[in-house]
């Protein structure tokens, strides 16, 4: 049977009528999406699947097979259970419908994806395969030709959901004429339609064509009312199906609004444009066609700041002439009115929004649209800043902020001429695939026809059709009748727009009889498209070389005029080519013809036509036009003045200026440009403005700077900037203001302090003025004395070596800089000792590179301080073992050079261990650590493997080994001196080593090891010889205890417990079992139902069920398993509540003397088998109540010695495990006497909350159970609520709360340092409100970390 998935598009089939419990049929979590792939693309198809069990997926297409496995590779990815199917380098054949599969035992799911391949390039093979098409088969083959008058599936689509007034423009979109044959098929249509629909819906109107809502958001909507609530609705685009959601942060979603349904499609691009289809089952509702224009911001618009009262500007610029951009404001549209202005230029490229009147309240962001792209900017509104207008009405101002700051037309301009260029090269592109075409149609004719497979009445045929210009710039050609009959004759006719009358812009002139005036470059008449050539081919069924044979148009323009930019007093040259050689025209300026007298030169070389102008005038610009044969071509030609410099003068500007400090100096440049100019000057990238310091001079042929009293600062860059309607200018200088150079920079570094000399070093000054560094003067002071002493000048390296010292003396220093400028400040040094004793650092243990019987090898390294002078060599000492002296290695007035020393000074069998001393000018060092003691021997052999290696102990997280050592043969192996441990996971092929340094023991234990893994272990001997051969356990370890059967550890296990019905049951039981048990959990011996909690541990198990009911009363049984064995408990627990009292009770005498008492069952008594009854009495002699008879199980009792001339009572009373119920009263029995009853008081037995017993302090071990209690009273029993940390804790399973007979109790399992914390109890009723409460403390290993 059929089942629905929650992806749509996927059929999910079942295999059996019903699932066993866990188990389910596969489903799709993410199916494989349609793509669109160039070819020679790689293509990717990616699911993911659910299912128990886990379901197999497999892959196929619906045309042809997948047996290639270079080109068709199916991957699975085990980390993210993700399926993907690889299609490498596609074409058209690999264009199919694709189906993903996912089986197991109980279902089967599909899905499909459609991948559509789109060719690059002329396909030769196609084209003439389908010129054999249309030669060897005729024009019988219904699928190449359509029928006269058929129309596309997709015109019907998206006609029969538009409204009555877009039907002229669908009509001419798709080139149907005929609007009464189209109306009638489409009234036909819709009947049809509306009987299928009336299978699912019951009304749909208010259709809404796709139309772009927001920021990246395009929406279509309707209302839907259907007849199953159940029906599936799916969404298509361009045949399609696509995922949608009810999420609106997702790509395509729906959302319902009562009987509204909105489909959005958010983060807009160009792929969305398409036919969007909604569907019922399988009956179509509604089409609607998304169009998104390729337009795009050239200019975006800016911040505008604007005072109170004034108008705010935001203007943009467009990539294509668009009618009209959706301007919005704080998340609003905005509409032309009296607060706003839109206006559109007349090319429709430049876009401007006028705020009026700007307040307070105008200021935000503001955006503007155009199809799927925008832009924003804020409007800022300062306040007027005048205090004395405070409170009053400001007066309008007529000025007006914002604007780009930039010559929107002049960018409006060059978009067009970029635009008209594209066009053009479409053009050529069209003319080249033209050719092409030709060519390859003329092969195809001298190729040799196919067998005639006809009747042999095929007769003469002939072609006829006439061309008439619909004026809208398109060519709609439809094919005509292609039948065979009478004689085999075919009749053709074109309707579309004459190709002689087209222009780039799409607009042309309506009438191709008789009119000769056309705007713009124009294009040859056999121009068309390779798209549209091949639609030739189909739809006339003949070759496009015969079109040849059409009467030639005549002269047409190969190439028209282009717009052209000239600097005035520049040449100027316009040109154009015609597809005639000898044909003359005539040239035209602002529509006044031009002649050789004007100045202008008119040229021709075969085709090609020319216009120069040498020296380009103001009055040359204007709208030049060219005419031949009735044609005309138009282009405009703009003498522009820009500002420019000459290059000698730029040349000597651009030199840089040196000047002293608190001199003047002047920066002039002339210049050429039509006025208005701006003029700016600018240093080191600021703006200069008139000041005390800054004066700027301007007039109309040019501009000089003068910056008087320069300072070292003003060193920078000089920049002048020019700017008039026709563009900018600049030229750059530079200002170099010389000074004195400043102090040197500091810390001073000591190089070397002996008793000789001190060499010192610093650093160069921050800024040497602008002149290079000459020398560097020094002058000395002994601490002491009062006079400097000169030391003269150095060469300009910042380093001095000052040999006239003597040892012990401090000395201080005064170093100045000297440049051609002056000499700077001077920086003066801290006291330097010559000659302190700085002794080195003590080195390292020296380490023992090899020994052998008369030699010991030692290197050591250089000490760490080395006393601010360098190492002149060392000393070395060694010390026999068991003696106290040190003997030197070395003569001491001989240091050792190196780092190293070969001592043969030794008795073979000995041990020695050695120091080192360091040696600067100061002196030796302190000695170094002894190294290890080492003997004199020849290096020993490494060990042999260890014997009988073996596994102590194991458990899940440790092992212990132990073993014996290795055996010794001379020559062969020595004795081991320490053991290394080495562990490998069984999965793993690399050894970890346990233990850092040798251990001498026999016995070792590994940690750190993960439960029920599997491990190798071995051991390595190792002594001064190296390492000896490992050795393996012979089988692997698993990390795991000795197996113990399950048992339980409780002593005493409770088998039966009564528990109130809304309190909670907690079963604890401990156990011991290794491996880990499986425990399984059961309810009169079936399984548990979801809402009871199983926590587990490694050896106790717990049932807790936070709020019981009846319902939960039964036999639980507990089965704890593993590998080794099994046992089970069971425990009896018994969910009640006090009982409801019986119903009416009755008196009856049978026998004189005794009252029979019969009463109706309490209601509880069928469910509750512990269930029984008390009866109670009461005579009129006697003002108490005695109990005649207990734990009755019937429903009737015979009261015996009733006396006559009394009154008697009778009270029936429910009771069971938890307690009593009210009674339930009999009717007076007996006579009736006037007896003086004392009047009964009802008594009060109300009272307020309050705590008997308050909660005290706990202290808990970490991992140990808390028990926390404390007595209450109060009368209603009043609400209790405990709260840890003021957090709630009664809806909390961590914690068994508990309220039995006034006493509140609350058990924490296993205390964690996460319990730490204040603990209070609340108790609360209609008459008052307690509270206690207690803190608890948690002892254990860093438990205060998680506070």
């Amino acid at each position: 049977n059929m089942k629905r998935s929650k992806v749509p598009g996927v059929m999910i089939t079942q295999f059996i009528e019903v699932l066993p419990e866990g188990k389910s049929t596969p489903d799709f979590l993410r199916k494989p999406i349609a793509l669109t792939i160039q070819e020679g693309k790689l293509a990717i198809f990616k699911a993911n699947v659910c299912g128990d069990p886990k379901p197999e997926v497999t892959w196929g297409r619906a045309k042809g097979d997948m047996s290639d496995t270079e080109t068709f590779q199916k991957k699975y990815d085990e980390a993210t259970g993700e399926y993907t199917l690889e299609i490498h380098r596609v074409s058209g054949e690999e264009a199919d419908t694709y189906k993903c599969y996912a089986i197991n035992e109980y279902g089967k799911a599909i899905c499909t994806a459609a991948l559509n391949v789109i060719e690059v390039g002329f396909k030769k093979k196609k084209a003439m395969e389908q010129l054999e098409d249309i030669g060897g088969k005729g024009v019988d083959k219904e699928e190449a030709v359509k029928e006269p008058g058929e129309i596309d599936e997709r015109f019907w689509e998206i006609i029969m959901s538009a409204d009555r007034k877009d039907y002229e423009r669908i009509c001419a979109e798709f080139g149907v004429k005929d609007f009464r044959v189209m109306l009638k098929k489409l009234s036909e249509k819709k009947k049809e339609r509306q009987e299928e629909q009336a299978k699912y819906i019951e009304t749909i109107n208010n259709l809404k064509h796709i139309d772009i809502k927001g920021v990246g958001i395009a929406s279509f909507e309707f209302d839907l009312e259907l007849k199953d609530l159940a029906s599936r609705i799916f969404l298509y685009k361009d045949g399609v199906m696509i995922p949608y959601s009810d999420e609106e942060e997702m790509k395509h979603s729906l959302k319902t609004v009562g009987k509204k349904l909105i489909f959005s499609v958010r983060d807009l691009k160009a792929e969305d444009a398409g036919l969007y289809q909604v569907d019922v089952e399988e009956v179509n509702l509604f089409s609607t066609d998304f169009k998104i224009p390729t337009v795009d911001f050239i200019v975006k618009i800016q911040e505008v700041k604007a005072k109170e009262r004034e108008d705010a500007m935001f203007e943009c610029v467009l990539s294509q002439p668009w009618p009209r951009i959706k301007w919005m404001g704080k998340n609003a549209t905005l509409e032309e009115g009296e607060k706003y202005t839109i206006t559109v230029s007349e090319d429709k490229l430049i876009h401007r929004l006028l705020i009026k009147d700007c307040s307070q309240l105008d200021k935000g962001i503001y955006s503007a649209a155009a199809g799927i792209k925008t832009c924003s900017a804020w409007l800022i509104v300062e306040a007027d800043s005048d205090p004395a207008s405070h409170g009053k009405k400001k007066t309008r101002k007529t000025t007006q902020a914002g604007g780009t700051g930039l010559d929107l037309g002049k960018l409006a301009q060059e978009q067009q001429e970029k635009l008209a260029k594209e066009r053009q090269e479409q053009i050529d592109a069209a003319n080249k695939a033209r050719a092409e075409e030709e060519r390859l149609a003329r092969e195809a004719l001298l190729a040799p026809p196919p067998p005639d497979t006809g009747d042999g009445d095929s007769g003469e045929g002939g072609d006829s059709g006439e061309g008439k210009d619909t004026g809208d710039g398109k060519n709609n050609s439809k094919s005509g009748s292609n039948k065979s009959k009478d004689g085999g004759k075919s009749v053709g006719k074109s309707v579309g727009a004459s190709n002689n009358d087209i222009d780039p812009n799409g607009e042309g002139d309506g009438d191709s009889k008789g009119r000769k005036g056309h705007t713009g470059p124009l294009i040859p008449d056999t121009v068309i498209g390779k798209k549209h050539t091949e639609t030739l081919w189909l739809l006339h069924g003949i070759p496009n070389c015969l079109l040849l044979c059409m009467p030639d148009p005549g002269v047409q323009f190969v190439s028209g005029l282009s717009n052209v930019h000239a600097l005035i007093g520049q040449p100027a040259e316009l040109m154009c080519k015609l597809s005639n050689d000898n044909c003359e025209g005539t040239w035209y300026r602002n529509s006044k013809k031009l002649t050789a007298d004007d100045g202008h030169i008119m040229s021709r070389d075969g085709a090609n036509h020319k216009l120069v102008i040498n020296r380009c005038q103001e009055e040359d610009s204007g709208k030049y036009r060219f005419e031949a044969d009735g044609r005309k071509t138009e282009a405009m030609l703009n003498v522009e003045d820009p500002p420019r410099f000459d290059p000698d003068d730029l040349s000597a500007f651009s030199q840089p200026v040196i000047v002293k400090v608190g001199n003047s100096t002047t920066f002039k440049l002339p210049f050429v440009g039509r006025e208005p100019m701006k003029i700016q000057w600018y240093r080191k990238g600021e703006e200069l403005l008139d000041d005390n310091t800054t004066k700027i001079e301007k007039s109309f042929t040019q501009s000089r700077l003068l910056l008087s009293k320069c300072q070292r600062k003003d060193t920078g860059e000089i920049k002048i900037k020019l700017k008039n309607e026709h563009g900018t200018m600049e030229a750059i200088s530079r200002l170099i203001v010389l000074d004195k150079p400043t102090a040197p920079q500091g810390p001073v570094e000591v190089l070397e302090s002996t008793a000789s000399c001190i060499h010192i070093k610093w650093r160069a000054p921050k800024d040497d003025g602008g002149c290079p560094v000459i020398n560097y003067n020094l002058e000395r002071q002994q601490v002491g004395r009062n006079t400097w002493k000169k030391l003269g000048d150095i060469p300009g390296v910042p380093e001095y070596k000052d040999n006239d010292v003597e040892h012990g003396r401090k000395y201080c220093y005064r170093i100045r800089v000297v440049t051609e400028e002056g000499v700077s400040e001077m920086m003066e040094t801290d006291d330097l000792t010559a000659g302190t004793l700085a002794f080195p650092s003590s080195p390292a243990p020296p380490k023992v590179a090899s020994a052998f019987n008369n030699c010991i090898n030692l290197t050591w390294s250089t000490p760490t301080d080395t006393g601010e002078s360098r190492i002149l060599g060392y000393n070395l000492e060694k010390r026999k073992k068991g003696s106290n002296l040190w003997s030197p290695v070395n003569p001491t007035d001989e240091p050792i050079q190196e780092k190293k020393r070969a001592v043969t000074d030794v008795v073979a069998g000995n041990e020695y261990e050695f120091r080192v001393y360091a040696i600067n000018v100061s002196g030796l060092s302190e000695p170094s650590s002894p190294s290890e003691f080492i003997f004199a021997k020849d290096p020993k052999n490494p060990p042999g493997k260890v014997e009988d290696l073996k596994v102590a102990d194991t458990s899940y997280t440790a092992l212990s080994l132990s073993w014996n050592k290795p055996t010794e043969e001379v020559g062969v192996q020595d004795e081991a001196k320490g053991y290394f441990i080495e562990v490998r996971q069984a999965e793993c092929i690399d050894w970890t080593r346990c233990n850092v340094t040798p251990i001498i023991l026999t016995t070792f234990t590994v940690k750190s090891l993960k439960a029920m893994a599997m491990y190798w272990i071995r051991v390595i001997a190792i002594n001064d010889g190296g390492e000896g051969v490992p050795q393996d356990l012979d089988n692997y370890i698993l990390a795991m205890p000795p197996p113990v059967r399950p048992c339980f550890t409780d002593n005493k296990m409770k088998s039966f417990m009564v528990v109130r019905a809304g309190n909670s049951v907690r079963i604890l039981l401990n156990f011991e079992a290794s491996p880990w048990p499986e425990v399984t959990w059961l309810k009169d011996d079936v399984p548990l139902l979801k809402r009871v909690n199983i926590s587990n541990s490694e050896s106790s198990s717990q049932l807790l069920i936070t709020s019981s009911e009846r319902s939960d009363s039964g036999i639980y049984t507990i089965v704890v398993k593993n590998l080794v064995g099994q046992e089970s408990f069971s425990v009896e627990v018994r969910v009640t509540d006090d009982p409801k009292p019986p119903g009416p009770v009755e008196l009856e005498e049978n026998v004189p003397g005794t009252v029979t008492v019969i009463w109706e069952p309490s209601p509880d008594e069928k469910r509750d088998d512990h269930l029984h009854y008390s009866v109670s009495k009461r005579d009129s002699t006697k003002g108490s109540w005695s109990t005649v008879a207990d734990r009755l199980f019937n429903n009737k009792f015979t009261a015996c010695n009733i006396m006559p001339g009394r009154e008697y009572h009778f009270r029936v009373y429910a009771k069971n495990d938890m307690g009593m119920s009210a009674p339930s009263e009999s009717p007076t029995w007996g006579n009736t006497f006037v007896v003086n009853m004392p009047a009964y008081k009802t008594c009060d037995l109300r009272t307020a909350p309050a705590f008997l017993v308050p909660l005290r302090q706990h202290t808990a071990p970490k991992g140990y159970e808390c028990y926390m209690s404390c007595a209450i009273k109060g009368n209603p029993k009043p609400r209790v609520t405990w709260y840890r940390n003021n957090i709630s804790l009664n809806t909390n399973t961590n914690y068994l709360i508990t309220n039995i007979c006034g006493v509140c109790s609350l058990l924490i399992l296993r205390v964690t340092p996460k319990d730490w914390g204040e603990y209070n109890i609340q108790i609360e009723s209609a008459l008052g409100r307690a509270e206690s409460s207690t803190k608890l403390t948690v002892r254990g290993e860093n438990s205060t970390d998680l506070l």
